[in-house]
């Protein structure tokens, strides 16, 4: 007996730590969520699970039955223990009596759940409707053409092959991972609509080539910026010759050597190049998705009347939620078939779960965000050269959990400060001493510096990365000639060789 007792035990906590698992993934995945995302799976929730309705007050409301915690107190310390963040952990057991948790009241109404939608349009109403993408600005340019029927179909065809950046490149077969340009022939020999001949594919990309944005439809980069060089480019010859045959030696500024080789002067090469930086090597890159996005912040920090900072979260337009009883009665009811209780249980644990993980992730937010700004509190009165050197494992000892919890709360977060908006990982950073005053210095003080270096220097003689860590040193901060390099490449600030002037003298 006392064999199966012990296996009865085993069994039940191995269900308790399933249980706790979930939850505590759950309660992950709402902490790592941003404010829109989040909106959209209350919105999904309220609409799928019927334990779960609207609340007209605020804030977020969990009703916990007899036996559960009592109410969160979002001032309190949180507490961390080796199974994870104790305030995670709510709600174990469902309490078989519910009619003293919950209300009369039934599910939102199909106005009140589109009201909700209308709270994120109004939120997001200053976001412009999405772009015409690059093949359809160009499709839209073929009405404009005197093209018959077959040609345009034709130069379609071709629009469909080009990449997001304008070009007629698609990935190698052999290998993946680089890109190969599509030959005149391949395209004619997969064209299915009827029989080409190869120039007369060669003309359709011709015209895909007069299309706006200039420079689409290239094989290749010198090709694409040829296209974008007219007769009324100032020293049109020179640019050209310039993409033909010297891009590697501008791109290393190794302009005596243009000079030897081409005959013109260094001014006229200096104002050719010049010509050339103004040439687009993606025209198509302007029309891809992914380069607009824009941000919601979850968190905004605003200076009060007694010079200390306000921390709250931008979700007045998220719903408050809270436990609806219209299915209790068939919860409680026995005569029902127990599988459909069961189901019904499983909706109510969940909407529990949910609530106290949004209330989870609300309070975290707010504690790791006063933390941060306690600590950065010269960043926001000075400026972003002042930011201190910060890791997370410190803001996890403040606030009192994990440090993969402060990980989770900061990413994909974005926090509105009088200085600007910021990622909250833009707070987080290592850094160095400062050898004549022993304070710490963050790595963005270090850009800074090497950026004020940088402009100081003479561009007939720029610094070398060894002469810019002399710099440094003598400013008291000793950093390596690798981490120099790090930083500098890190802000695509070319070489010294390539930052170097040269003068016609």
């Amino acid at each position: 007996m006392s064999g199966l007792g012990l296996g009865m035990g085993q069994r039940m906590d191995y269900r308790q730590e399933q249980k706790l698992s979930r939850r505590m993934i759950l309660s992950m995945k709402v902490l790592l969520l941003p404010i829109t995302d989040l909106l959209d799976r209350v919105q999904e929730e309220l609409q799928e699970n019927p334990f779960l309705e609207q609340n007209d007050t605020r804030p977020v409301e969990v009703e916990i039955p007899e036996g559960g915690e009592v109410e969160f107190n979002p001032d309190g310390i949180l507490k961390h223990d080796e199974s994870g963040d104790a305030e995670f952990a709510r709600l174990d057991e469902l309490n078989a009596d519910w009619s003293d948790h919950f209300d009369a009241e039934n599910r939102p109404s199909r106005g009140a759940i589109d009201d909700l939608g209308d709270r994120k349009l109004d939120v997001m109403q200053n976001i412009a409707e999405s772009p015409l993408s690059l093949h359809e600005h160009l499709a839209e340019q073929l009405g404009f053409l005197e093209l018959t029927k077959s040609e345009s179909d034709l130069v379609r065809f071709v629009i469909s092959h080009l990449d997001d950046n304008g070009y007629l490149l698609r990935h190698d077969p052999d290998s993946p991972k680089q890109l190969q340009s599509f030959s005149t022939e391949e395209l004619t020999q997969s064209y299915a609509k009827r029989d080409v001949a190869p120039d007369e594919m060669e003309s359709a990309i011709r015209v895909v080539q007069s299309l706006d944005p200039a420079g689409v439809g290239a094989r290749d980069v010198k090709e694409c910026l040829i296209l974008q060089v007219t007769d009324e480019t100032p020293h049109a010859d020179l640019v050209r010759a310039l993409i033909s045959n010297h891009l590697e030696d501008v791109a290393y500024n190794r302009l005596p050597l243009v000079q030897k080789r081409t005959g013109f002067s260094l001014d006229a090469i200096q104002e050719a190049i010049e010509e050339l930086r103004k040439l687009d090597p993606k025209p198509g890159g302007v029309f891809a998705a992914e380069n607009t996005r824009y941000i919601v912040p979850d968190i905004i920090v605003e200076r009060t009347d007694t010079d200390e900072f306000d921390i709250r979260l931008t979700d007045d337009w998220l719903p408050s939620v809270r436990l609806s009883k219209r299915y209790i009665g068939v919860v409680k009811d026995r005569s029902q078939p127990k599988a459909a209780r069961d189901t019904l249980k499983e909706k109510l644990q969940a909407a529990n779960w949910l609530l106290s993980a949004i209330e989870q992730r609300r309070a975290t937010l707010i504690k790791v965000t006063r933390a941060i700004i306690n600590h950065q509190r010269e960043f926001l009165d000075k400026g972003p050269e002042f930011i201190h050197p910060l890791k997370m494992e410190q803001i996890a000892e403040l606030v009192g959990v994990h440090v993969t919890t402060v990980s989770r709360a900061v990413d994909d977060k974005w926090v509105q400060t009088p200085r600007g908006l910021f990622p909250l990982r833009r707070f987080f950073g290592g850094g160095t001493t400062n050898q004549q005053t022993g304070e710490d210095v963050a790595w963005e003080t270090i850009r800074r510096k090497l950026l004020e270096i940088i402009a100081a220097e003479d561009k007939k003689a720029p610094l070398s990365d060894e002469d810019i860590m002399a710099k440094f040193i003598e400013a008291g901060l000793k950093i390596a000639r690798r981490t120099v390099t790090k930083y500098r490449e890190a802000l695509k600030i070319p070489s010294s060789r390539q930052r170097r002037e040269w003068t016609g003298e």
